[in-house]
């Protein structure tokens, strides 16, 4: 076993107890998160209809998606400080009536002009969501499940987009707009009496020493002490380079790829995007128990995910004649599902760089890059569908272009990340040896 992963496996002096109550504590937590990927992934499903719906284009159409995680990317260093300071309830509380407004909004909007608005107050509250419950998870149970907790957290997350290809898309076309998007704003309203009535920021007898605040200074402190760690910067290009790519196909184009290029019914291609889902779900949990016992193998995973879906991306899109075979598209979504969990693995690497009373920033340091590099591939993709009369090949090729960056920026960070790590493995023995008993 590497020392790291001897490190990880540790238990260390002050680990909360973890146990069933932290179970369903963080349950609650993930629940709110549940429901915020339901409400952020929900377009993803009804793209079509919002087309018809508010008469847009492609590039108006991506302008939803991109203003949410626009959003979603620029909250998320100060949703960080902010778990830092004020702990998690009040920043989950927070977000539930964000996200819940701006769900219901969307419902009732009549105007193109006023659902953008909507979908930029649920991104806003959505970006106070994950944060919140890594944060959770980290004061609820041991150092050493924090890969493990992770990724299931992730996961239920990713159950939340099976929701939104399952239920919410049979619902649109039940329903109607209207009921489909109020009625799913009732679920917000669940999970914030739960979360008022029986969150905790932390068990009795680990509360985190106090934060002394001194305004903007202290901010600044914060966030460039975050930085200069080469782990948070590492997790953050790894996020950045491997989410991106599925995220952008569940949440707007893949259905419009699936059924104006590949010609596959509604039906069809939305059991392929619960396919992607269902992967994520599966590899997640394989991820998670990997990296808790082996940290060695948390950047051969990374790359070894971006390099597969790079392949299958190419391989689809290049595919002669234009359209590609079922088991071609089957085992695209399959290894696009394994991008989510990659991307948790950079909070991996900053977790361990980071002491608690940082771990809120450094996470919203590293969350924001897959959600600017989606944000960023959902303009390029809907401005050059425009430009090119609908040419997928084109528009998707864009992918590469940030995978390139990432992967040269995760090459550069890893050496100098495990450096690190080795020190402080060294830096804490040597404490260790010298505390009196």
């Amino acid at each position: 076993m590497s020392a790291s992963s001897s490190a990880t496996g540790a238990l260390l002096p002050g680990d909360p107890p973890g146990g069933r109550r932290a179970a369903a504590v963080w349950g609650i937590g993930v629940a709110v998160y549940f429901v915020a990927v339901i409400f952020r992934t929900s377009l993803g499903v009804a793209g079509l209809d919002a087309a018809d719906r508010f008469d847009v284009n492609a590039s108006a159409l991506s302008t939803f998606s991109i203003l949410q995680l626009l959003v979603y990317a620029g909250m998320q260093i100060p949703v960080g400080l902010m778990v830092d300071r004020l702990g998690t309830k009040k920043v989950l509380t927070l977000g539930v009536v964000l996200f819940t407004a701006g769900q219901l909004g969307f419902a009732l909007s009549p105007s193109y002009g006023m659902a953008l608005a909507s979908r930029a107050l649920l991104g806003c509250g959505d970006a106070m969501t994950f944060i919140s419950v890594l944060r959770l998870g980290t004061r609820w149970f041991p150092v050493r499940k924090g890969p493990l907790v992770a990724q299931v957290a992730a996961l239920f997350g990713m159950a939340g987009n099976l929701v939104s290809t399952l239920v919410i898309a049979r619902m649109l076309h039940g329903l109607g707009w209207t009921a489909t998007f109020a009625g799913s704003a009732v679920a917000g309203v669940v999970v914030l009496v739960l979360l008022l009535l029986f969150l905790k920021d932390h068990p009795e007898g680990h509360e985190p020493p106090p934060v002394r605040h001194a305004g903007a200074a202290f901010v600044r402190r914060q966030i460039a002490a975050s930085w200069r760690e080469p782990g948070t910067r590492l997790g953050m290009w790894v996020h950045f380079t491997t989410q991106f790519p599925a995220m952008v196909f569940l949440l707007l184009w893949g259905m419009p790829f699936l059924v104006e290029a590949q010609h596959l019914t509604r039906e069809t291609a939305g059991a392929l995007l619960t396919l992607v889902v269902a992967s994520n779900m599966v590899v997640g949990l394989v991820y998670g128990q990997v990296i808790a016992r082996h940290h060695a193998a948390r950047a051969p995973l990374a790359l070894g995910t971006i390099g597969a879906s790079a392949l299958l991306w190419a391989t689809t899109i290049a595919y002669p004649g234009g359209t590609a075979p079922m088991w071609l598209l089957i085992t695209l979504c399959t290894v696009l599902g394994a991008c989510g969990p990659a991307s948790m693995i950079g909070f991996d690497f900053a977790r361990p760089a980071n002491p608690p009373e940082r771990q809120g920033t450094a996470s919203g340091i590293v969350n924001m890059g897959g959600f600017v590099a989606s944000m960023t591939t959902l303009l390029a993709v809907g401005v050059l569908l425009d430009a090119t009369g609908d040419d997928y090949r084109i528009a998707f090729a864009s992918v590469f272009v940030l995978q390139a960056l990432g992967v040269t920026q995760i090459l550069r960070l890893r050496s100098r990340t495990a450096r690190r790590e080795r020190e402080r493995l060294v830096a804490s023995r040597v404490e260790a040896v010298h505390v009196p008993v």
